[in-house]
This record gives structure tokens, sequence and C-alpha cells, in this order.
């Protein structure tokens, strides 16, 4: 098998998603974990770290355009690049979804949690169980494993229903609970977009292998 130049320009972009997917998975996690931990300090950390993610979003779009525009590649390639373009965008939403939990996080500050956090910590695993997932999805070009990982959004959209209702419940409750139930039910919701873009990643990892384009859930 000949290595072209366009081969190592398309690898090269490969590395760099993956290395979003593994900055993406490490937001995700902290931004929960912290707010458990009602750790204010990293969390603002987490999101000055954001902009790494944007950046390298920018370039994945720069250089996909570029290879595009100069390498002219055909088919195949095509498609490899354009669905790499397309992943960049999906995972810079996650970051953002990440940042947006920091938000809610610094917003409820040290007062003490009106539930027992168990369904959002457990959302949280699920998403970082599946961005590990797609990092070896994307990494071993696994269409199968894609579609698995995506088939868990299920699991992440269910645990959502819990969350709202359970919030919800607590702040009829008491109306002193509304201002931080509403905060949980944003965490909870944001935690829910997350798995529906990582779906779109699979879906198009998917793309990528087999030239189909398929909704998944």
């Amino acid at each position: 098998m000949v290595i072209t130049n366009l081969d190592v320009s398309i690898q090269s972009l490969k590395e760099y998603t993956l290395r979003m997917i593994e900055k993406c998975q490490e937001a995700v996690d902290s931004s929960v974990e912290c707010m458990i931990q009602k750790d204010m300090k990293n969390t603002r950390k987490i999101i000055r770290r954001d902009d790494d993610i944007d950046i390298l979003r920018e370039y994945i779009r720069d250089r996909s355009i570029e290879l595009m525009a100069l390498k002219q590649p055909l088919a195949k390639d095509l498609r490899y690049i354009y669905a790499l373009s397309d992943i960049s965008t999906e995972l810079e939403r996650i970051g953002d979804y990440a940042t947006n939990i920091c938000v809610e996080s610094l917003e409820i500050g040290g007062e003490p949690f009106i539930k027992e956090l168990i369904d959002i910590p457990l959302m949280k695993d699920i998403c970082v169980e599946m961005l590990q997932n797609l990092w070896d999805a994307l990494k071993n070009d696994d269409a199968d494993l894609a579609y698995k990982t995506a088939e868990r959004d299920k699991e992440v959209d269910q645990l959502y229903t819990k969350v709202r209702q359970d919030c919800l419940k607590v702040m009829h409750n008491d109306p002193n609970n509304i201002n931080q139930g509403m905060r949980l039910v944003f965490v909870g919701r944001y935690l829910e977009r997350i798995g529906d873009h990582i779906t779109n990643v699979c879906e198009k990892i998917i793309y990528a292998k087999n030239g189909e384009m398929i909704e998944i859930g």
C-alpha cells in the first residue's frame, strides 16, 4: 500500500480530532465532579480550558478546508475529511456544554444540594464512557462500535427525565428550592445534549467508514 501525502495529512487531522475528544472527555468528567465536590477553583479552570477545545476546532476546520481545496481528494478521502470537520463542530458543542455545567455550579456555589445527586453523576459516567468508546471507534474506524455507543444515549435520556421529575417535585414541595432546582435541571439538560452530540459524532464515524448517512435513535 502506497502512503501518500494526503494520507499523512488525513491521519494528522484525525489525531487532532482524537485529542479533541480527550479534552472533551476530561471537561465533562471534571465539570460534574467539581460540582459535586463544590470545588470552585477547579471549576473556573475548566471554563478557561474550553479555549483549548475551541482552538482545536478552528485548526481542524481550517486544515480540512485547505486539504479539500489544495489536495482535491476524491470519494472516500473527501468523505473522511468532511466527517472530521463536522465531528470537530460537534465536539466543540460538547465542550461548551461542559462549560455551561460549570457556570451553573458556580451559581449554586457552596449551598447544600436540595436533593441527593444520584442521576446526574450517572448521566456523567455514561457520557464519559461514551466519549471513551467514541475515541476508540474513531481511532480504529470501527462503525459497529460507533453504533453501539450511540445507542447508549437512550440511557442518558431516561436519566434526564428522572432528574427533571425529581427536581420539579422538590421545587413544588418548597418554593425556596426553585432557584437551585432549575439549575440542576439545566445541568441534566446539558448532559442530555452532550449525549445527543456524541450520537451525532457516531453517525459521522459510520458515514466516514461506510459512506452511509444514518440517524440513530
